[in-house]
């Protein structure tokens, strides 16, 4: 009972800090370009892992870190940059909503990858989800001619690499600390952000004599920590002690908490987006579902 309790509470803590991460991302673009946000995201993630997690670095067996850096690249660093450049057209509601495709891929990948087996009302999940999606990105697009949807694609493409993600921690990664993981990731992917960083002229007087810098680097360092050191330490804990499925369905809550920002921030949001965004969400609820009352395992 306490454990089922506890995964409710990660998941629900998860939703809170992920649901607030579009908005923090809408904010730091002000004064950053997207390469520069997600290289500073991901550099300012590690030093954070790196001060609390640098012990359990030596626990990683070398037959894991194979999958460590696969897990660290699509789970953590091209998403980075991709969320920060699908949010330069798309408003952060609609991409939260997008992101809820995660559970969706994750029952696909789970299927045709990891061979998970699927029921038929999660295969009728997926369809529901693929639905609403095309109505919120026609829809969106049709609300939003200065906005360009083609950029939605970064938002479903991460999705998928963030279903590889936790099919891999619950496949490969089950028996490794969920903060080794989270500090191993960013071992194999500190490097490479630095090296981004260089390249997008971050370091120039152009860059500094920004007024909006200052807040837009206090932004990417709420950022860093809240909804991405501390999460990821808490989503790898999610999926060792649930399901990949279930860790995924973060993504119910976290449209709610965006939404809520998105307005807050003058963000415009149609009833049909909304009727599109429940259609999402149905589907969801459907790949979720038990068959004949048990769950569908490995």
């Amino acid at each position: 009972m306490f454990q089922e309790n506890k995964k409710w509470i990660y998941l629900i803590v998860l939703s809170l800090i992920w649901g607030t991460s579009f908005i923090l991302i809408k904010k730091a673009l002000i004064g950053l370009d997207p390469y520069q946000l997600g290289a500073l995201r991901t550099i300012i993630t590690g030093l954070f892992l790196f001060a609390a997690g640098y012990k359990t670095i030596k626990t990683i067996k070398k037959e894991d870190w194979k999958w460590i850096a696969i897990s660290g690249f699509f789970g953590s660093f091209i998403p980075a940059f991709f969320f920060a450049i699908a949010e330069t057209e798309i408003d952060s509601a609609v991409v939260s909503v997008l992101n809820s495709l995660v559970p969706l891929n994750t029952i696909l990948l789970g299927f045709a990858v990891f061979k998970i087996a699927s029921t038929k009302r999660q295969v009728l999940g997926v369809i529901v989800g693929f639905i609403g999606t095309a109505i919120l990105i026609l829809k969106g697009a049709a609300l939003n001619p200065e906005q360009n949807y083609m950029y939605a694609g970064f938002i479903v493409f991460s999705t998928f690499m963030y279903a590889v993600n936790v099919n891999i921690i619950k496949r490969y990664l089950q028996d490794v600390k969920p903060l080794a993981i989270a500090t191993g990731n960013y071992v194999v992917i500190f490097i490479p952000a630095i090296i981004v960083l260089l390249f997008t002229g971050f370091f120039s007087e152009a860059t500094f004599s920004k007024p909006e810098l200052g807040m837009s680097v206090f932004y990417v360092t709420l950022l860093s920590f809240f909804g991405t050191a501390l999460a990821k330490v808490l989503f790898n804990t999610l999926v060792q002690i649930s399901t990949p499925v279930f860790a995924s369905s973060v993504t119910y809550v976290m449209p709610i908490v965006a939404l809520v920002w998105g307005v807050l921030d003058g963000e415009g949001f149609s009833l049909l987006q909304a009727f599109a965004s429940g259609i999402i969400l149905i589907g969801v609820y459907l790949s979720q579902k038990k068959a004949g009352g048990k769950s569908v395992s490995k």
